[in-house]
């Protein structure tokens, strides 16, 4: 059988698709799949290093402002749904998955105008636009937060939960410690600003370097490609103390078997991570996504008393007091890590892929 899952543009995206995929090959190991992304996106990097083959496609998202990229924006899209029309006749897949992202729309569309089955997988409790211009064409809708038929139809939505990495939560400790040269009898912090990372918590991760040097903590520090090269130089001084700087993760299951508190933004896949793992944690929602959607991911956590909230405005001034006296405090940990483990859908995976293989036998 061949299958076709498109979109991109952060990990969020990304990985999901990828979950989705290896779940599909484990049912069917001789299953075609390729994948379509955006030029330029770090798909198209991270779904071969995952060991699938893609194809970009030319197109780019509506910039805020009037730019270049706006103007030439009519004519990419049509040159990106004629591609994508060409790769559904060539390929001829038996059914497409749309993860959310520029390039899952020109996709989907050819897919639905051709009557091939197609399955969204929206991952944030505020649909994205390219899903909820989609969600009326599609065959089913996999959602990962109640309420979403303010969105989508009603009898296409199916609660899931979002697809993560089901490796993460079984990492062992004393393995992470190892691999990231960490002193086991010490604390150690995890900042996690997103796949592209996160300026807001980059520069407060970067001002607290000292007040963790001294307090014996230990520090994982996710800063994303651009501000690595910064943060390689301000985290210098401090390796004798175990504070890194990364510019990328790839061992996410063991930097968070090896953290005690994380830090973090509140993308969907953040959460559904920190809830597999069950791990105590602040989190400091992105301003800068449609309709403040982070925030309303956090908060459906805080208001299970399953981690705590720290606003973007308020992260420079109060995010590490926040976060030092949860790692001073076990019991708290425990308390935040045990309900946040309670709210983990660890089946997200096996429940798409169920949809989707209803949807060829029908």
């Amino acid at each position: 059988m061949k299958f076709i899952i498109s979109g991109g543009g952060t990990g969020g995206h990304i990985f999901p698709a990828v979950a989705i995929a290896n779940e599909i090959r484990r049912r069917q190991p001789d299953a075609d799949i390729l994948f379509v992304g955006a030029n330029g996106r770090m798909e198209m990097t991270r779904v071969p290093e995952a060991g699938y083959p893609i194809v970009g496609l030319d197109i780019t998202g509506l910039q805020r402002r009037l730019t270049p990229q706006n103007i030439l924006f009519p004519v990419r899209v049509f040159r990106s749904v004629r591609k994508a029309g060409k790769l559904i006749q060539e390929f001829r897949p038996d059914a497409v998955v749309g993860v959310g992202g520029y390039a899952s729309a020109p996709v989907l569309l050819a897919a639905t105008s051709r009557g091939i089955p197609s399955l969204i997988q929206e991952q944030n409790s505020y649909a994205g636009l390219v899903n909820k211009l989609l969600g009326r064409r599609v065959s089913k809708i996999c959602v990962a937060y109640d309420g979403m038929d303010k969105f989508f139809p009603a009898e296409k939505i199916v609660l899931t939960g979002n697809p993560v990495r089901t490796e993460i939560a079984y990492s062992s400790r004393a393995e992470a410690q190892q691999f990231f040269n960490l002193d086991p009898s010490k604390k150690t912090l995890l900042v996690i600003g997103g796949s592209l990372g996160a300026r807001t918590l980059n520069l407060a991760t970067a001002a607290a370097l000292p007040r963790l040097q001294e307090a014996g903590v230990q520090l994982l520090w996710q800063t994303g490609k651009v501000y690595f090269p910064e943060a390689q130089q301000q985290a210098a001084p401090y390796a004798a103390s175990h504070l890194q700087a990364l510019e990328f993760i790839g061992r996410m299951d063991l930097a968070y078997a090896a953290a005690d508190v994380v830090i973090s933004r509140a993308g969907a896949l953040s959460i559904s991570e920190l809830c597999l793992t069950g791990k105590a944690s602040v989190l400091v929602p992105s301003p800068n996504v449609a309709e403040d959607h982070q925030t309303k991911n956090a908060l459906a956590l805080v208001g299970k008393c399953a981690a705590v909230l720290i606003t973007d405005e308020h992260a420079l001034t109060r995010l590490y007091d926040e976060a030092l006296r949860l790692l001073a405090d076990p019991g708290r940990q425990q308390q935040l890590g045990q309900r946040v483990h309670e709210l983990a859908r660890p089946q997200a995976t096996t429940a798409i892929v169920d949809e989707l293989f209803k949807l060829l036998a029908k």
